[in-house]
């Protein structure tokens, strides 16, 4: 039966966005739901998900890299990793596009301090993106796709942080960083020769990817550590102006657990109106916040983070109706992305699209999650015919490893949340087999 009349609609879309229904999971495979409840048993361990990368080593050691391998490849691998070669990606991420989910490709290359490497291996690193580029755009389970990109795979760690210092001092012009996107020997306040050319180097290799991805995908540039982001904006806001002018194809993320977030998105809001560019915002609550806060303490510095999950919750809010605001009034200029595994947060962004007369499904605000997460939300909103993309990392195991080791570490307090997912499946397998004890046609 179909309903036409607003008032049950909305109440209806109320009742589905409670997402408690274990229903979602149908379009899972018997196998899929087992090792989901498997994986996510173990990751509800705190003394497991914490000491991961340490546990993974001793295995990798004991059991040989073929066996680690043969261990990791069908349970961890399998739940959060799309697979190592073109196929076995093209294979995963049609079978998300049958689901009415889009892909969002991660390359899992990232560098933090002390990790540096040199020219040859960034060169390489900016290969592997270039060819996630033509990956992402070339299949045919592409629509409209995005990819993420670490500037720290392209550029080191170690002149960000001297970047930020001295912008905080000297702000640079955007036009000094594009006219070395074009090639131009520029000299940059503050940096040496050899540095200089290393920044030159590094923002050669950004422009090539984003030449390679304009019109075709969409660049989705991650934040990183506080004492670096200064500078990875100032980058993504220099490729915006030079890439945005006449649709979203470089985005920025903004961590909203940071005391301030907001003040830094109006200050995009301001330059990307200023400078004529269209702007992309992936918005999140955060992943380094330990880190973060050892480390303000250790310098005697002011803690970046929110004192509260409350006031970090308020700040994605309010940084959230601020977007979706703008895009009420220019959708084509500007875009978000909804990246969180926060049902509130979903639920309040869909109301919020509702009252403001935003299409679901007209591009200018998306939701995203990581893949092999919080399915029974992605899945949801994708019936419900809203736009959805997954993190996808893909890889070998050994090239996969560290980065799955950092997002589980990242994000430990969302993994050992998952209790509510892990009740939804159990339910939908108990589900199935009571259809199969009383002879019923779903196939498990």
């Amino acid at each position: 039966m179909i309903v036409t009349d607003p008032v049950k609609q909305h109440e209806l879309l109320s009742d589905t966005l409670a997402f408690e229904d274990p229903r979602a999971f149908k379009v899972k495979s018997l196998g899929e739901l087992l090792r989901a409840l498997g994986v996510f048993r173990l990751c509800s361990f705190p003394a497991l998900v914490n000491n991961c990368g340490k546990l993974m080593s001793v295995a990798r050691t004991l059991l040989g890299k073929r066996g680690f391998s043969l261990l990791l490849r069908p349970t961890v691998y399998a739940q959060f990793v799309a697979g190592e070669n073109e196929a076995e990606i093209s294979q995963s991420m049609q079978k998300m596009s049958l689901q009415g989910m889009r892909p969002m490709l991660a390359v899992p290359i990232e560098e933090d301090l002390g990790e540096s490497t040199g020219e040859k291996r960034y060169d390489d690193n900016m290969d592997t993106m270039l060819e996630c580029v033509r990956m992402s755009h070339s299949n045919a389970w592409s629509k409209d796709p995005m990819m993420q990109l670490k500037i720290t795979a392209l550029l080191s760690p170690e002149l960000c942080v001297k970047l930020t210092n001295i912008i905080r001092q000297q702000p640079y012009d955007l036009n000094l960083l594009i006219r070395s996107m074009d090639g131009e020997p520029i000299s940059f306040p503050g940096l040496d020769e050899k540095e200089a050319a290393h920044l030159r180097s590094g923002l050669l290799r950004l422009n090539k990817i984003a030449e390679a991805s304009v019109n075709k995908v969409r660049v989705l540039v991650d934040a990183e550590y506080t004492y670096m982001n200064p500078a990875l904006s100032l980058v993504a806001m220099a490729m915006m102006k030079k890439f945005n002018k006449d649709g979203t194809w470089i985005w920025n993320t903004y961590q909203c657990y940071l005391k301030d977030s907001r003040s830094l998105l109006l200050d995009a809001l301001s330059l990307s109106k200023n400078e004529g560019f269209c702007l992309g915002v992936k918005l999140v609550r955060g992943a380094y916040m330990d880190k973060e806060r050892k480390l303000a303490m250790k310098e005697g510095h002011q803690d970046p983070i929110h004192q509260s999950w409350e006031d970090t919750n308020d700040s994605y809010n309010g940084c959230l109706d601020l977007m979706l605001d703008v895009i009420s009034q220019e959708p084509e200029r500007y875009r978000i992305i909804v990246a969180t595994h926060n049902e509130e947060s979903v639920r309040r962004a869909v109301k919020r699209m509702e009252e403001l007369g935003i299409e679901r499904d007209g591009g200018s605000v998306c939701f995203g999650q990581l893949l092999g997460m919080c399915d029974h939300v992605s899945l949801t909103l994708a019936k419900e015919g809203y736009l959805v993309y997954k993190s996808v990392p893909y890889g070998s195991v050994d090239e996969t490893l560290p980065y799955l080791v950092r997002r589980a570490q990242e994000n430990h307090t969302v993994l050992q949340g998952i209790r509510k997912e892990r009740d939804l499946l159990r339910k939908e397998l108990n589900r199935r087999l009571r259809l199969s004890l009383r002879g019923g046609k779903h196939c498990i």
